[in-house]
C-alpha cells in the first residue's frame, strides 16, 4: 500500500504548482489554487476518489506536498445538489471530508475544484487575463481573443455560491475550454497534469499576445504619458529618505509598520503618469490584493518642483484625507451581510481591528512605499501592487480598467472567514514592528545583541566599520528569520558623513528606526606616561565623539518619525571605577555614560529613553580583547594573558565570568517597550558584581 507522502499525483501537482508560481504575472503572492483528483488508499487500505487542492494560506512559488489538503471527493460532490450553503456550513462540512487528517484548512475556493468534472485544474489571477477580467470591454474583447472556447461568468465572491454556478455554467457549455470570473481570475483545466499547465499556458499567453498587440496598434503612452518629471535616482532616493520617516511616524499610530521603498521603471513610469490619479481612485485590480493592499492606494498630492517641504506637508495631508475616507468607507458597509448565503445575516465584529492607514503609498517623481508588520508584509504589498499595475495597463487598452464597488470590496476585505485566519496568527514577538540599529555590530557583544532582538521579532541595521563581519551576520539573520530582516551598512562612527550616510539608508531600508544601540567600542591599555596622544585622541574619537555623533542622528531621526525612541550605551564597568594603566579608555567611557544621562534629560520631552549598561571583562567573542588590550591588562595584573579569564572571575561578587549574551540580555531588557517602559538615564551593571562600581 502506497503511503499519502509518495502519491505521484501529489507529487505531480506540487511539481506543477511551483513552475506557476514561480511567474508572479500569473500567480499572485498567495493567490490562485491548483487541484489533481486522484485514486489513494486510505486509512483502511481501500481505494478512494481523492481531491488534492492548494490549503489556505500556502504560495504556490513554495509549496510542498504538505501545503495541499486531501479530501474524499465522494463527500463533497452531493454539495452541487443545495442551491444554498453559507460559508460557516461549508467549512464545518468540509472539516469531516479529510483524507489525511493534519493537513491544512481548506481553501474557500475548494468546492470549485472539486464540483468540476476535471482530473486537473489551474485557478490563477494572471496579469493577462485579468486585462479583460478588469476592463469595462472586457468581456466582448475575451470572447474575440477566446472565441467560443470561453465562458464568461460575472463576479461573484468566492464561495460556495460561486463554486456551484461555476460547475453549473462549464456543464451547460461542456465544449468550454476555460472560465473567466469577472474582476477576479482564470480557470483552466486538463485530462493529465501536463494538459492542464500546457493549457494554462497556452491560455495566458493567447491573452497577453491579443492585449499587446492593441496597445501596439493603438500606440498609446503608458498612462497617458508622464505628469511630472521622474527624479534621477540619487536625488530620489534622498528624497524617499528624508520623507520615510515622515510616513512611518503618520501610519503607525497603533503599531509600528515597516516600509519598503521602490522605484522600478513600472512604478515610476504610473506614479508619474496623467492617469495615476484616475486609476488609483478606482479599486483592487483583484480581490486576492485587498488583504494586503486596501482598495486603494494613497497617492500623494505634489510634484517635485514643489520641494521637500511641501512634501512633508502633502503627506500629512494625503494620511489624514485617505484616513477619513477608509473610516467613511467601514462606516457606510459596516451593516453589510457579509455571507448572503447563511440563513442569518453576518456582520463585521464590531471590535475587529480596523488599521485605516493607506498599504500603498505613492509619490510622484519619486517611488512607491508599501507597509507590513515586518518586511515580507511590506514585500507582498509591493508585489501585489506590481500586478495591479500591470493589469491597470492591460485593462486601459481593453476599454479601461475597473474594480469591485466599494461594498463588494468591504464584503473580501472583512470576509469573517478571512478574518478568523488573521487572527488565528500567533501574537507579535517583543520587538516585532521595531527597527534596531546596533553599531559595532560584527564583534562579540555587538553581534549577541543582533541575535536576541532578532530572536524577538527585530529588524535589524547591523553596522560596522568592518563591513565584511556586518554582513556575515546580515545574511545569517536573513537566512534564520526570513529574507529582508536585516541590513549591512558600514558606518565609521567618528566619521560625521559616515553616521549621517547610515541613518539615511536605515530610513531608505525600513523607513526609520526604532532603537539605537551605541556599541562600537575599542580599549587601549598604558600607563599615563606611555600613553600617546594619537592613542588619547582614538579613544575619545571612537568612545564620546563616535558616540555622539550616532546619538545626535538618532536624535534628529527619531523626531521627525515623532513616535518617541530609545537609546542604549554600552558603557563600561570603568566608566564608575578607575582603571589602573587605563586613562584614556576609563575618561573616555565616563564620558560616554554621562552623555547618556544628558540625553536621557534632554529625550524626555519627545519620549526618547535612554540608558546604559555598563560590561565588565567581556572576553569571549570579543575583537578588542583579542588586540594589545589583553595583553596590556595581562601585564597590568602581573599574569599570562590567557589566565584573565580566571583573574576576572575570581575578583567578581559572583564568582563568575560575563559573557555577549548577558549584555545582549541586559540591552534586550532597556530596549522593552513593557519590563523598562518608564526606565531612562538609568545604568545597569552586568560585571558579576564589583564592589567599587556599586551606584551610589
Amino acid at each position: 500500500m502506497a503511503s499519502v507522502l509518495s502519491s505521484p499525483a501529489l507529487k505531480q501537482l506540487v511539481e506543477r504548482s511551483r513552475h506557476l508560481g514561480a511567474d508572479r504575472s500569473v500567480c499572485n503572492w498567495g493567490g490562485g489554487n491548483t487541484s489533481a483528483k486522484a485514486e489513494e488508499y486510505d486509512f483502511r487500505g481501500r481505494v478512494a476518489r481523492v481531491l488534492w487542492v492548494k490549503g489556505s494560506g500556502s504560495d504556490l512559488a513554495t509549496c510542498t506536498e504538505e501545503s495541499f489538503t486531501g479530501l474524499y471527493l465522494d463527500d463533497l460532490l452531493p454539495l452541487l445538489e443545495r442551491e444554498q450553503m453559507s460559508d460557516a456550513e461549508m467549512v464545518t462540512y468540509l472539516g469531516h471530508c479529510f483524507f489525511d487528517p493534519g493537513r491544512p484548512r481548506p481553501s474557500i475556493e475548494t468546492l470549485l475544484h472539486a464540483f468540476l468534472p476535471f482530473t486537473h485544474i489551474d485557478h490563477t489571477h494572471a496579469d493577462a487575463t485579468n486585462y479583460f477580467a478588469c476592463a469595462s470591454n472586457g468581456e466582448q474583447l475575451a470572447r474575440e481573443c477566446f472565441g467560443e472556447d470561453l465562458l464568461w461568468l460575472p463576479y461573484r465572491r468566492p464561495g460556495f455560491g460561486l463554486a456551484r454556478e461555476v460547475a453549473l455554467a462549464v456543464r451547460a457549455k461542456p465544449e468550454a475550454r476555460l472560465v473567466l470570473l469577472a474582476r477576479h481570475g482564470l480557470i483552466t483545466w486538463g485530462k493529465t497534469d501536463e494538459e492542464c499547465y500546457t493549457s494554462t499556458c497556452a491560455t495566458i499567453a493567447r491573452a497577453r499576445d491579443f492585449v499587446e498587440g492593441r496597445i501596439q496598434q493603438t500606440n498609446h503612452a503608458f498612462f497617458g504619458g508622464l505628469r511630472v518629471p521622474v527624479l534621477p535616482q540619487e536625488e530620489r532616493h534622498s528624497v524617499a529618505a528624508q520623507i520615510a520617516p515622515v510616513l512611518r511616524g503618520l501610519i503607525s499610530t497603533d503599531k509600528p509598520q515597516i516600509l519598503r521603498f521602490e522605484d522600478d521603471e513600472a512604478v515610476l513610469s504610473f506614479v508619474s503618469s496623467n492617469d495615476a490619479s484616475r486609476l488609483t481612485s478606482i479599486g483592487a485590480a483583484c480581490p486576492d490584493h485587498l488583504v494586503h493592499t486596501k482598495p486603494w492606494p494613497l497617492l500623494v498630492e505634489w510634484t517635485p518642483e514643489q520641494g521637500s517641504e511641501a512634501l512633508s506637508e502633502a503627506v500629512h495631508i494625503g494620511i489624514a484625507t485617505y484616513v477619513a475616507r477608509y473610516q467613511a468607507y467601514l462606516e457606510a458597509h459596516r451593516a453589510q451581510d457579509l455571507d448572503p448565503d447563511a440563513s442569518t445575516p453576518v456582520f463585521r465584529e464590531a471590535d475587529a481591528a480596523s488599521d485605516p492607514h493607506p498599504r500603498v503609498i505613492l509619490i510622484p517623481g519619486v517611488g512607491m512605499f508599501t507597509t507590513g508588520k515586518d518586511m515580507t508584509r511590506a514585500d507582498i504589498s509591493s508585489q501585489l501592487y506590481h500586478r495591479a499595475i500591470a493589469v491597470m495597463r492591460g485593462a486601459e487598452a481593453c476599454g479601461g480598467f475597473i474594480s469591485l464597488s466599494n461594498a463588494e470590496s468591504y464584503a473580501v476585505e472583512y470576509w469573517p472567514l478571512e478574518q478568523y485566519k488573521l487572527k488565528l496568527a500567533p501574537p507579535d514577538r517583543e520587538f516585532a514592528r521595531h527597527v534596531v540599529l546596533v553599531t559595532g555590530a560584527g564583534g562579540g557583544i555587538g553581534s549577541a545583541i543582533c541575535r536576541r532582538v532578532a530572536l524577538d521579532g527585530a529588524h535589524l541595521v547591523v553596522t560596522d566599520i568592518d563591513l565584511v563581519s556586518a554582513e556575515k551576520l546580515a545574511n545569517a539573520l536573513n537566512q534564520q528569520y526570513g529574507a529582508g530582516r536585516a541590513i549591512a551598512l558600514k558606518m565609521d562612527v567618528t566619521n560625521e558623513e559616515s553616521v549621517d550616510t547610515a541613518f539615511t539608508q536605515a530610513a531608505l531600508a525600513f523607513g526609520g528606526i526604532d532603537i539605537v544601540v551605541n556599541n562600537a567600542g575599542l580599549a587601549s591599555s598604558a600607563p599615563i606616561t606611555e600613553t600617546s596622544l594619537a592613542m588619547w585622541n582614538k579613544n575619545w574619537n571612537v568612545l564620546a565623539t563616535g558616540y555622539f555623533l550616532v546619538a545626535r542622528a538618532a536624535f534628529q531621526l527619531l523626531q521627525v518619525q515623532g513616535r518617541g525612541g530609545n537609546l542604549v550605551f554600552i558603557a563600561s564597568k570603568n566608566a564608575l571605577v578607575a582603571g589602573k594603566n587605563a586613562a584614556a579608555y576609563s575618561t573616555a567611557k565616563a564620558a560616554e555614560s554621562h552623555l547618556a544621562r544628558c540625553l536621557a534629560e534632554e529625550g524626555g520631552q519627545f519620549k526618547i529613553r535612554v540608558n546604559t549598561v555598563n560590561p565588565d571583562a567581556v572576553l569571549s567573542g570579543s575583537r578588542i580583547w583579542d588586540s594589545s588590550w589583553r595583553k596590556g591588562r595581562a601585564v597590568t595584573y602581573g599574569v599570562a594573558p590567557d589566565q584573565l579569564d580566571e583573574v576576572y572571575r575570581k575578583r567578581t561578587t559572583l564568582g563568575v565570568n560575563i559573557l555577549p549574551e548577558d549584555i545582549a540580555e541586559a540591552v534586550a531588557f532597556f530596549a522593552s517597550l513593557t519590563r523598562s517602559s518608564k526606565s531612562t538615564g538609568n545604568i545597569l551593571n552586568v560585571d558579576g558584581g564589583i564592589a567599587a562600581a556599586y551606584p551610589r
